[in-house]
Order: structure tokens, then sequence, then C-alpha cells
């Protein structure tokens, strides 16, 4: 259905509000999965033909692609995503509080550039009711069949200096359903939230998270769950050398790189450069080689001993080769599902089981940090 959703869906979805037609195929597939038949359906249609198992953060991955955080903000499309044919998926970003984000219109793209602008700013219902949510699917569906990941936002009326607590009452609501949570402090779009990358106060945010796994591991005897920092590519290497350390110091389990860029495309036409000039993150294509870049830096400073999560233009297996050779675990996209459809997992995974077999590879473990090989 690749085809049929670039030939058909999408050019209808292009001329609609861009955070409408983000609603409307997210109730679409919400809808579509709500009964075992079409559930049956669209897994015929996407699931993978290939495995391409990779065993990380304590859990099984069918093959390195997922879902990236702010496609499914509010857990409502879960057996869609495993319908799909994605090895796990990711929701949020979530906040202590309840907020309905920044004012409309915060959502643009270019089709021209593959490329997605949004100032949402952490639009959700809260973890409160997250929470419910998740269990009233999982009294009804039992736990997902892939692991699913919930990405860790600070509330906007909370203030920085009280934003460890933000953070951790999130992860402590939501720790029962989460398999894997990500903490976010390298959005633009909450005023002063990228303030929180620096050492003191990332420290204190997972130090707390870091309380709340113990405290939920030893009442209820279940292993602690991973905690990942996602970054920005924003910053300086000097920067990122600071976070990493101060990850791996407080005892994370990996890195997500990374989030959306400020920068933008540059020689724009008219109608691009109204696109561009909006505030916000952008993510798409013209984020692949600059998150790829990271990944590569990443991997060098851990000597390839720290997991690393991949997210940022990918659109095809080139895309998603690149940023595993270059030292990513897994994958994730958002902006591919807009411009692609779904079946860009199928198709990623067709393309990655095809690149093993060129560079007469086995597994896709053997693939992580490949272009690093040589430098020993």
């Amino acid at each position: 259905m690749g085809l049929p959703y670039r030939l058909f869906i999408r050019p209808t979805l292009k001329f609609q509000d861009s955070e409408k037609a983000h609603y409307r195929s997210l109730f679409f597939l919400k809808k579509l999965s709500s009964y075992s038949v079409s559930r049956f359906a669209l897994s015929a249609v996407y699931q993978t033909k290939h495995d391409l198992p990779v065993n990380v953060f304590g859990h099984y991955y069918k093959h390195p692609f997922g879902l990236a955080a702010g496609m499914d903000k509010k857990a409502e499309a879960l057996l869609g995503w495993q319908a799909i044919g994605l090895s796990f998926a990711e929701i949020g970003g979530v906040t202590m509080l309840e907020q309905s984000g920044n004012p409309k219109p915060r959502m643009f793209r270019s089709d021209k550039h593959k490329a997605l602008i949004n100032r949402m700013g952490f639009n959700n219902p809260g973890s409160e009711k997250i929470s419910q949510t998740l269990d009233l699917h999982f009294k009804k569906h039992g736990p997902l069949k892939v692991p699913l990941w919930v990405n860790l936002g600070k509330s906007k009326l909370t203030e920085n200096s009280d934003a460890h607590t933000d953070y951790s009452t999130t992860m402590d609501r939501l720790w029962d359903y989460g398999d894997l949570f990500v903490i976010n402090v390298s959005s633009p779009n909450t005023p002063n939230l990228r303030d929180l990358q620096n050492q003191d106060d990332l420290s204190k945010i997972i130090d707390s998270c870091m309380k709340v796994n113990e405290n939920n591991s030893k009442t209820k005897n279940i292993p602690i769950k991973p905690i990942l920092v996602k970054v920005a590519p924003d910053m300086s290497y000097e920067q990122l050398e600071l976070i990493v350390k101060t990850a791996i110091k407080s005892g994370c389990s990996g890195i997500v790189a990374t989030n959306t860029t400020t920068s933008r495309v540059e020689q724009l036409d008219e109608k691009d450069a109204k696109t561009m000039a909006e505030k916000g993150g952008m993510s798409g294509l013209p984020l692949v080689d600059k998150s790829t870049e990271f990944i590569r830096l990443i991997y060098q400073m851990t000597n390839g001993n720290l997991p690393i999560v991949g997210v940022g233009g990918i659109m095809n297996a080139e895309h998603a080769w690149q940023k595993i050779t270059a030292g990513a675990t897994l994958l994730q996209a958002y902006s591919a599902f807009v411009f692609q459809g779904p079946s860009i997992s199928k198709d990623i995974v067709k393309g990655l089981t095809k690149k093993l077999r060129e560079h007469n590879l086995t597994s896709i473990q053997q693939a992580i940090g490949l272009d690093h090989k040589g430098d020993d």
C-alpha cells in the first residue's frame, strides 16, 4: 500500500491542515485496529517478511525499526502500530499535568523537502489520564506484543527547579505500563526546556527517575526499566559530550539521537520560505545527516559501549543503514509515516536485509558501528 498511499491518500492529506491531517490519519489507524479482522488485514499487508532480531534494553526486538514519540501522544493506536509491523512504539511526550500545548496553527509541512515543523508544546492529557488509558487497554487487550516506550516531558507550568518532580511523577504513574522511558529535555517547543540539558539539572532529573525506578522494582519484584536521554541536534561537541557523560554516570541505559532541530533549510522558494520561517522544531529529511553525525559522535565518545537509538530524517533503507553503521542499535521514525505511509517499516526492513547480504553479514547487530571498525 506504499504506492496507493502516495498516489491517493497522501495527495488528499496534503491539502488539509497538517495537524488535522495527522489526527485523521491516527483516528483511521485507531479504528482499523479496533477490530480483529481489520488488524489481521493490516498485518497481512504491512508486517515485515524478514526478521532482523536485536536484543537490547532487556527486550527482544523483531527488527530495529520503531515509532518515534510525537505521533501517538495519547496512546490511542497501540494495536495499530503493532499491526503494521513496527518492532516497538513510543508514546508521548507525556507530562505530569494535562496541557493543551501552544496555540494553533502549530504544525507545518514542506512536501518539497519532506520536512515537518511543529511547535506543539507537549499537548497531552497528562500522565494520570494516560495511566487510565493504558490500564483500560491492558485489561481489555493485555500487554502489547512489542515493547512500549514512554517519552517523558516537562509540564509548561512547572519551573525548571522542580522539573525532576514532574518527570519522576509521570514515570511513577506509568511505570507499570512502559517497558522503557525516555527523558526528553531536548524539545525546542517548551520555554527553557533545553536549559535542563546542563549537568546539574539533568543529573537531578535522572536521579529522581532512578529512585522511582528502584522503588517500583523493589516493591513489585520486577527488574528496573531502562531509562534513556533524548538529545537535541543543536549543540556543540562539548555540550553533547557532557550530556553523554552525565547520562552514563547517572546509570542511563542509552541515548536517543536526535530530537528536532531549530535550524532550517536554505535556498527556498517563496512557499517553502514561509513554512521554514515558522517557529518550532524541524524534523524530516533535512535532519537526516545531522542526526547521523550525532550518532557517529556518541558512538565514538562511548567506544560503542552505550546503545544509541537513531532518529531523524529516515525516509528509506539507505538512511536507516547509514544510522546503523554509524552506531545506532535501534531506529525510529515519525515524518516518514507522513510522507511515505505505513509501508515504510516493511520497506526499510526489506532494504536492510538486502544490505546485510551485500556486506556478507549474517545479523543486523554485526552492522552496528560498522563504519568505525576500520578505526580499531
